[in-house]
């Protein structure tokens, strides 16, 4: 049976003031939270096993999904007493496969999980990324120069194009070795971790749909773009 831990127990603190009353898990896109439609699609990929790192208004998303019966999943719940980040929730959770997907709770993609997890098995990696590429744009004329001060090259608004991590993630449970105990440990840090040791981590680059929910124009971008990804996910 696949296992996925779902990280859901941020504050939300840029998506405020919506996450005053409600955690950002929680927050509906059209007729379900944002975290349901994860779960859902989890269901579909394969994934029977769910365990919800869990911190702030725990309480509430605990009560809202009980133990995944509602929606044929088994869902556990793993509570941090503290902040532990990204990665450091990891060691809270006793009885972790040899390979796991890790994600965050508030993201919306047609990614399939099934197929990026299976890819990760097959490779062997220790840590596999799934990766979505974004262009962003200098709203500035850019200039260049020479080491004398003078003008050699001259770019209106140009574009530069980068891959960037979707927040969810492959990763092999030897990766803990490299992730401290009972402290604050991010995605980041483990990542230039396991680069200085020359670890074997893999970047899947995903050409369809993602969108962090992070900020109230995320949000907004989410809550009109969910009918027709519900229809395309079939949810």
């Amino acid at each position: 049976m696949k296992t996925a831990v779902v990280l859901a127990g941020g504050l939300g603190s840029r998506l405020r003031p919506y996450t005053v009353v409600l955690p950002k898990p929680l927050m509906p896109i059209g007729d379900i939270p944002i975290l349901e439609a994860i779960l859902r699609q989890l269901k579909n990929n394969g994934f029977g096993r769910v365990v919800l790192a869990v911190n702030y208004q725990a309480n509430l998303i605990r009560a809202f999904f009980g133990d995944g019966e509602r929606l044929g999943i088994d869902i556990t719940y793993s509570l941090e007493q503290k902040a532990l980040g990204t990665m450091g929730p990891l060691h809270l959770i006793d009885d972790l496969p040899d390979n796991f997907i890790v994600m965050n709770g508030d993201i919306l993609c047609n990614l399939e999980f099934g197929r990026f997890f299976d890819d990760h098995v097959a490779r062997n990696s220790i840590f596999t990324i799934s990766a979505s590429r974004r262009e962003q744009m200098i709203d500035y004329g850019v200039l260049e120069q020479s080491e004398a001060g003078n003008l050699t090259g001259f770019r209106e608004k140009p574009k530069s194009s980068f891959l960037v991590s979707m927040g969810v993630y492959a990763v092999s449970r030897r990766a803990l070795d490299w992730i401290p105990k009972d402290e604050y440990f991010g995605f980041d840090q483990l990542m230039l971790r396991l680069i200085a040791d020359e670890e074997k981590v893999f970047v899947d680059e995903h050409s369809g749909y993602w969108l962090d929910i992070g900020r109230p124009d995320d949000y907004h971008q989410a809550v009109a773009d969910w009918p027709k990804l519900k229809e395309d996910l079939g949810l």
